[in-house]
């Protein structure tokens, strides 16, 4: 898909740094775990900072049954979801020329609920390997009684987009005679030596034996 999936992903501001291709779109998203969720309701705006994971080719959050965002999410309220990824600062030779590299997608649409009792569960499972491949396995599954008190919801990525910048600064010609450093300040969030409770007699498993070292956030 080369081209905006609807008017309000259509990127107007910088239209070049626009990607629709799906998988630039799934890369963003498998690459984190925090999305900030934007909705309305009788009190007003809201910005919700929550951990999602994603099934193919739509978004899933879980919560509580009794939370009051999720039942008002659960009604079909429109929502506007943000997931992004800074990559590096942009030094230019002019301050207004500055910048940031990044990689963003923003969703827009409405959430439904995952009704039936297997695919709530598949769909937490996913969430565990997302977290830590293959530790559904070695924990204790989720009861009968847990799995009915948490709601689990999901939206398409019908209307979603990215904006991805890279590269350096783009000076305007006026400028380049400006001795001063112009470039990039990378950013990489590194994954750190795990640390384990102090009641853990268990020998690390690989995917924690391996975690430190990792580069989470870059696709």
């Amino acid at each position: 898909m080369n081209a905006a999936p609807s008017s309000r992903t259509r990127i107007r501001r910088i239209p070049e740094l626009a990607v629709y291709e799906r998988e630039v779109l799934h890369g963003i998203l498998d690459a984190g775990y925090l999305c900030h969720l934007a909705f309305q309701d009788e009190n007003g705006s809201h910005c919700i900072p929550m951990a999602y994971w994603r099934i193919n080719d739509a978004l899933y959050i879980h919560g509580s049954n009794g939370s009051r965002l999720m039942k008002h999410l659960s009604s079909g309220a429109e929502v506007s979801i943000a997931i992004s990824h800074l990559d590096g600062l942009v030094l230019a030779r002019s301050a207004f020329n500055h910048s940031m590299n990044y990689r963003s997608v923003v969703i827009y649409g409405k959430f439904v609920t995952v009704i039936e009792a297997e695919q709530k569960m598949a769909a937490l499972d996913a969430f565990m390997d997302k977290l830590a491949p293959g530790r559904k396995n070695e924990v204790r599954s989720g009861s009968k009684q847990e799995l009915g008190a948490t709601i689990v919801l999901k939206i398409t990525l019908d209307e979603a987009a990215a904006k991805v910048r890279s590269g350096g600064a783009e000076d305007d010609t006026k400028d380049m005679h400006i001795e001063v450093w112009a470039g990039v300040l990378p950013f990489q969030t590194l994954q750190a030596k795990p640390v384990p409770n102090e009641d853990c007699k268990v020998d690390a498993p690989l995917y924690v034996a391996c975690w430190q070292g990792g580069k989470q956030g870059q696709s």
